[in-house]
């Protein structure tokens, strides 16, 4: 299984992308794992808030170029994300790919530690990052992201904080998240929902507005020809034609 729950840990539970000879990248399989077991925590009174990390050097690489989910399925993934009544944390010490960024962006807390590192790839296989743009473009710095969604440049754990993409950077990761599980573990559950409704408002509004055109734009960009270029290029480990 991809996909592994931990029980609660005092109010805590934690998620673990366990697919590293995937790079836990977002398979059909995997979105669809995600999605039930955050409707299972999002009913269970024993959780107070949901950590989200991974095995192996890669946090998630994004899409599953060979068995991609839906990307209506994946809007839904992101929103769960964002609607869940408890917050989520997200500890990141490998790399994060394209769609795997759209997994950070939608989780509450993040912290990324020294082997982290971030690229929004999709430029490069000739599709963009509209999906995930929901929870992005809300949340980071509106000049960081016109760099790195149109180039697709690799950025370390300490720009990914500058930009607001990740909470904070810190070389002990483990040391950085427990005051954070701490605070709500001591925060009463229904004040704790209702605040994280506060704080993401304005990413739901993105998702209210937009999210029938970004899944459109996505579908039709990865039924290009283009697109089909670009990812068969990528599996077969050769340059792209437009390459200059």
């Amino acid at each position: 299984m991809s996909l592994v729950v931990s029980p609660p840990e005092r109010g805590i539970t934690t998620v673990t992308l366990d697919f590293p000879d995937r790079r836990n990248a977002l398979s059909a399989e995997l979105v669809g794992a995600l999605a039930q077991a955050l409707h299972s925590l999002g009913e269970d009174s024993a959780v107070r808030a949901v950590l989200l990390t991974h095995t192996g050097t890669t946090f998630c690489s994004g899409a599953d170029l060979k068995a991609p989910p839906d990307p209506l399925d994946f809007v839904r993934l992101l929103r769960q994300l964002v609607e869940l009544p408890k917050p989520v944390l997200a500890r990141v010490d490998g790399h994060v790919r394209a769609g795997g960024l759209g997994l950070l962006g939608a989780c509450d807390l993040a912290v990324a530690g020294p082997a982290a590192s971030f690229a929004f790839t999709e430029v490069h296989i000739g599709v963009a990052p509209a999906v995930i743009s929901l929870p992005l473009l809300p949340r980071i710095d509106p000049g960081a992201a016109s760099r790195w969604f149109l180039t697709g440049e690799r950025f370390d754990a300490a720009e990914a904080a500058r930009i607001g993409l990740v909470t904070t950077y810190a070389t002990d990761v483990d040391a950085a998240l427990a005051p954070m599980l701490d605070g709500l573990r001591a925060a009463a559950p229904h004040a704790l929902a209702e605040t994280k409704k506060l704080l993401t408002a304005r990413v739901l509004d993105a998702f209210d507005d937009q999210s029938d055109a970004v899944t459109a734009l996505s579908a039709r960009l990865f039924a290009s020809a283009e697109a089909r270029e670009g990812m068969t290029a990528f599996l077969e480990r050769r340059e792209r034609p437009w390459v200059l």
